[in-house]
């Protein structure tokens, strides 16, 4: 289902996509997956895709019902430098420099401020989740803005190059899921298990799944995303 306008408080919004601006930057886009069953009065936690190099916000949003259709509230933004148009045709993006630019830090911590004003978001809930290249802008936010972020999620992506200053021991309560692909040539397997070791060593609460696939999305990984976001929420209870 496709919408482009986003449902008034007044009912209850159904199930599927809608697409929006971010006020500031102006005219950025923010997409949304609204669950099944929609309820105003419980407090969601909120995944934020952030696409692979080559990707797009749609792109990324169509694995949002994958990972559940009751679960979570999810968005996905646009990496802000267009890279023409993908063999089928769809166009394509990136993130530049592993998204090392303020106006993409900006453009993301606003979305998340606009989403939590339109819908119900639990404060600490909300979870990064960087595909490929994305993973490297997830992590850039999340260790920058630990109190902003309940976790980060990189699925088949590594840490950005230099990576930020650890800012301990603010840092320690951010939980961090590794998934890659044992046969990813593009992002080397080694490169990963180096990131688990880094924050392990820092004390965060990391945990690494390996797959059976190169550089792609496998189907358990989402699975994976699915049950380590739950079990949080299940210990809240």
């Amino acid at each position: 289902m496709a919408r482009t306008d986003f449902p008034s408080c007044l009912f209850r919004p159904r199930e599927g996509f809608y697409t929006s601006e971010v006020q500031a930057p102006p005219g950025w886009p923010l997409r949304t997956f609204l669950p099944t069953g929609y309820e105003h009065n419980y407090p969601y936690p909120l995944v934020v895709f952030l696409h692979g190099h080559g990707g797009s916000d749609e792109q990324v949003l169509r694995l949002a019902p994958r990972l559940s259709r009751r679960n979570y509230i999810c968005i996905s933004l646009r990496g802000p430098h267009p890279l023409g148009q993908r063999p089928d045709g769809r166009a394509a993006f990136t993130w530049g420099q592993d998204g090392a630019d303020s106006q993409v830090e900006d453009y993301v911590l606003r979305a998340v401020e606009e989403t939590r004003r339109r819908y119900h978001v639990h404060s600490e809930r909300i979870y990064l989740a960087g595909f490929r290249e994305g993973a490297a802008l997830a992590y850039r936010l999340g260790l920058l803005y630990p109190e902003r972020f309940g976790g980060v999620v990189s699925l088949n992506g590594v840490m950005p190059r230099g990576g930020p200053l650890l800012r301990l021991p603010e840092v320690r309560h951010l939980r961090v899921l590794i998934g890659h692909g044992i046969a990813n040539a593009v992002v080397p397997l080694g490169m990963a298990k180096a990131n688990f070791r880094l924050l392990y060593t820092a004390g965060l609460a990391v945990r690494m799944h390996t797959y059976p696939t190169n550089h792609r999305i496998h189907p358990d990984m989402l699975r994976d995303i699915d049950r380590w976001i739950m079990e949080r929420v299940n210990e809240d209870v």
